[in-house]
């Protein structure tokens, strides 16, 4: 089965996994990370990658990104790609890939996903046992909405806007939003979309962008009948595709949503 091309809806964010390859650490010191962070903030410059969340840990990294153009996102981590690991191989005296394969991504309904996936991203370090509570981790965009610092990385959505009239409001709904626990049941769903490379939204939502895609933005419903069968005997049961998804590079085709 072709793979399918990544899709890009113009102003819904995505949710970006990138992982170490065989979980090794892709950052030893602060040094690595800093530069990381340098790496992302000129490609999303470059590229029109507007960073709303991150996290960056030992052996992976996520963000909460909404591209403005169709490519925006896999330019953006193409660049980043090629400079980190030129310096972290050069740094470490190694040769090779230091991600385990292509990121993955899904593009999430902002309305309805937006503040789970941005919650779930900056308390990953805390959830990962990397640290003990969600602002004393460095290395993620958390402090930067609580007030703690200023992230110059970071392009605030409008949903982080609207919980308050003023910084102080916003930071402090913020974090009592995170104090909260997460359903569990959603955050494995969005884990799931983002490994799969489906989208995630309401039903409506998912309908509309299928129909301007002109392509299935989710996995078949498990336990179909089967597809009739030709002359040959070829044929296919929807429990074979069910659970495929895209995962090109994104470096060639992309679906868009107009």
């Amino acid at each position: 089965m072709a793979r399918l091309a990544r899709l890009y809806v113009p102003d819904q964010p995505q949710h970006v996994i990138l992982r170490g390859i065989d979980c090794q650490s892709a950052f030893v010191d602060d040094e690595d990370y800093a530069l990381f962070v340098e790496c992302l903030k000129a490609a999303s410059r470059d590229h029109r990658l507007a960073i709303h969340a991150y996290v960056l840990m030992p052996s992976a990294v996520q963000l909460l990104a909404t591209p403005r153009e169709e490519f925006s996102l896999p330019k953006a981590m193409q660049a980043v790609g090629r400079r980190y690991v030129a310096h972290f191989n050069r740094r470490y005296g190694r040769r090779g890939t230091l991600w385990e394969g292509r990121y993955r991504a899904t593009v999430i309904e902002a309305q309805r996903y937006f503040m789970l996936c941005s919650r779930l991203v900056e308390l990953s370090a805390v959830r990962e046992r990397f640290a003990s509570a969600a602002e004393d981790y460095r290395w993620s965009s958390y402090r930067h909405h609580i007030g703690v610092t200023l992230d110059p990385l970071i392009t605030d959505h409008p949903l982080y806007w609207a919980l308050g009239n003023t910084p102080f409001e916003r930071q402090h709904a913020y974090k009592e939003l995170c104090g909260q626990v997460l359903d569990e049941n959603a955050v494995n769903e969005l884990q799931q979309a983002t490994l799969k490379g489906w989208v995630l939204g309401g039903e409506t939502w998912r309908d509309g962008v299928a129909r301007q895609a002109n392509r299935r933005v989710s996995p078949l419903p498990r336990g179909r009948p089967r597809k009739p069968r030709d002359e040959d005997g070829h044929g296919e049961s929807s429990a074979q595709h069910a659970d495929d998804g895209p995962s090109d590079d994104g470096q060639g085709d992309a679906t868009v949503v107009r």
